[in-house]
C-alpha cells in the first residue's frame, strides 16, 4: 500500500512514487544548488526527491516523471535548477528541453540563460548560442550542453545519447511524437524523461498526458513517478481555499492579482484547467455512455455492408470500419484497419471493393479530402458526404446508440475511439470532435452507417 500523496509531496492530490526506491540523487543536487543560491519550496523538495530516487544498482527508480501542475507554480525553475546542477555534476551530459510551441521554448532558454549568467555559475559556463532554425544551446565548459527547440518544427528526432529528456507543455503531446522523441535516450547509460504540463484541453492532442496519468493513478505503473497538483473537480473558481490546493506557491510566490488578471482573460474552463489543474474527468468516458452496452455481441457479417474511410486531422492515422444492418433492422457497426498514415487508404479501399463490392463513403470536407482525385484515379466508387451530411451522420449515429438501434462486435481501436471523443461546434449544431486523441476509426463506422441507414430509408419509402 503506497502513501498518502500527502505524505510524500504536500499538497498532492496524487503522488505515485515508482517502485524500488532505495536511495536518491536528491541531496547532491539540492546542496550544488543551494551553493549557487538556489532555494526550494517544501513541495519542490519533495518532487525533486523522488525524481531523482534511484534503484538498485545506482539506475533511477522512475525513468520517466510527469507533473500535473498549474501555471505559475514553480516547476520550470524546479526542473531547470535540476538539469543546471545534473550538468554540472556530470561532465558530457546531453540534456535536450523541448516546448511545443518556439515562443515558449525561447522564453524557457532565456529563463535558463539567466541562471547561466549567476556569478556562481558563470564560470563552468562556454557559452549561450542562438542556432539556426529557432534553437538555442548552453554549453558548460565540463562538455555538458543543453539544447532547446520546439517541437512543432520538429525539434529533437533523430538525436542520440541524450541523458535528460524534458518534454515541457506535455499536454500538447500526441502519443506518435512521443515515440519519436522517447528513442533519443535509448543510448544514453542512465537516461531521464522530465514531462510537465497543465491539464489537456478538449483541443489539445493530449492523449499520451491522459494515458499515463489513468495508469499512474490505477497503479498499473511501476517505474514511472506521476505528481499532481489540483483543486477539487467541483470546485468554486473563486475559491482561494482551492487555489491554494492547486497552487502550493499561492499566495507567497504567485499573488493573488496573478490569478484575478487570468480569471479575467480566460473562460472559465480554461481557467479550471490552467489556474486550477483539474483534469477533465467528464469527458472521460465519451459522449456515448451507452456504448459499451451496445457491444460485446457476436454479430453474424450484416447485409449491404458499406465501408468508411477516415484520418486523423494531424495526418498520423487512417481507419477502415464498416456499417450493415443486421436480419432485426439493427445498425451493425465495426472496425476493419487502422494504422499510421493515410497514403494506404485509397489502394486498401479498391481491394475492398475489388473483392466484395462494398460501396465506399467518405467525409469529402474531412481531413482525407486530398484524397479524394486518388480514389477517383483508382476507380474507387465512393460517396462523398459534404459537411451537413457529415454532421447529420455524427448526430444519427449517436441516436441509433441512444435508442439501442446498434450493435458491435467489440474492439479495441474502435472503443477507444468511441471514449476519446467530444461534441464540437459546427454552426448552431454538433458533430464529433476529438478530445485526447485520434477518432478516425468511429469517423470510418459514422459515415459508412450514413449511406447504410440512407439505403434502408429509401427502402422504407418504397414499401
Amino acid at each position: 500500500m503506497s502513501a498518502p500523496a500527502e505524505a510524500l509531496v504536500p499538497g498532492a492530490r496524487y503522488a505515485v512514487p515508482p517502485a524500488g526506491i532505495v536511495s536518491t540523487g536528491w541531496p547532491r543536487v539540492r546542496q550544488t544548488c543551494n551553493n549557487i543560491g538556489w532555494r526550494f519550496d517544501p513541495w519542490q523538495d519533495a518532487v525533486g526527491r523522488l525524481i531523482l530516487a534511484r534503484a538498485t544498482g545506482g539506475k533511477w527508480a522512475a525513468d520517466l516523471s510527469i507533473l500535473s501542475i498549474p501555471r505559475q507554480v514553480g516547476k520550470s525553475y524546479l526542473l531547470g535548477c535540476i538539469i543546471f546542477a545534473l550538468c554540472l555534476l556530470q561532465p558530457k551530459l546531453r540534456v535536450i528541453w523541448t516546448s511545443h510551441h518556439t515562443a515558449t521554448t525561447e522564453e524557457m532558454y532565456e529563463s535558463m540563460k539567466e541562471l547561466a549568467q549567476h556569478k556562481r555559475v558563470a564560470p563552468h559556463i562556454a557559452k549561450c548560442i542562438a542556432l539556426q532554425g529557432s534553437r538555442w544551446r548552453i554549453i558548460f565548459r565540463n562538455g555538458s550542453r543543453i539544447d532547446f527547440g520546439a517541437r512543432e518544427r520538429g525539434f529533437g528526432r533523430g538525436k542520440a545519447k541524450v541523458g535528460v529528456l524534458v518534454l515541457d507543455e506535455f499536454q500538447h503531446i500526441s502519443m506518435r511524437a512521443l515515440s519519436n522523441l522517447t528513442p533519443t535516450t535509448n543510448t544514453a547509460e542512465n537516461p531521464l524523461i522530465l514531462c510537465a504540463g497543465t491539464p489537456p484541453s478538449p483541443h489539445d492532442n493530449g492523449e499520451a498526458f491522459t494515458m499515463r496519468r489513468k495508469s499512474a493513478i490505477a497503479g498499473i505503473s511501476s517505474d514511472t513517478f506521476y505528481v499532481e497538483f489540483s483543486a477539487d473537480p467541483d470546485a468554486d473558481l473563486d475559491d482561494r481555499k482551492q487555489w491554494a490546493k492547486a497552487n502550493p506557491s499561492f499566495p507567497k510566490r504567485t499573488p493573488e492579482r496573478a490569478f484575478l488578471l487570468n480569471r479575467k482573460v480566460l473562460d472559465d474552463e480554461s481557467f479550471r484547467r490552467e489556474f486550477m489543474g483539474v483534469h477533465d474527468e467528464a469527458n472521460t468516458g465519451g459522449i456515448m455512455p451507452k456504448w459499451d452496452d451496445r457491444g460485446n455481441v457476436k454479430v453474424e457479417r450484416p447485409a449491404s455492408l458499406v465501408v468508411g474511410l477516415a484520418g486523423d486531422v494531424d495526418g498520423e492515422w487512417g481507419s477502415i470500419g464498416s456499417a450493415g444492418m443486421d436480419d432485426d433492422g439493427r445498425l451493425i457497426v465495426g472496425a476493419v484497419k487502422r494504422q499510421p498514415g493515410q497514403g494506404w487508404l485509397v489502394a486498401e479501399a479498391k481491394r475492398i471493393q475489388d473483392e466484395h463490392g462494398y460501396l465506399v463513403a467518405i467525409d469529402e470536407k474531412g481531413p482525407l479530402s486530398d484524397l479524394l482525385v486518388d480514389l477517383d484515379t483508382a476507380g474507387v466508387r465512393y460517396v462523398g458526404l459534404s459537411l451537413t451530411q457529415y454532421v447529420d451522420a455524427c448526430q444519427s449515429l449517436w441516436r441509433q446508440v441512444e435508442d439501442d438501434q446498434l450493435r458491435h462486435p467489440k474492439h479495441p481501436e474502435l472503443d477507444a475511439a468511441v471514449r476519446r471523443a467530444k461534441w464540437r461546434k459546427v454552426g448552431d449544431r454538433k458533430a464529433f470532435g476529438r478530445q485526447t486523441g485520434d477518432i478516425s476509426m468511429l469517423e470510418a463506422v459514422t459515415v459508412a452507417a450514413s449511406q447504410v441507414l440512407a439505403a434502408y430509408d429509401v427502402l422504407d419509402s418504397i414499401l
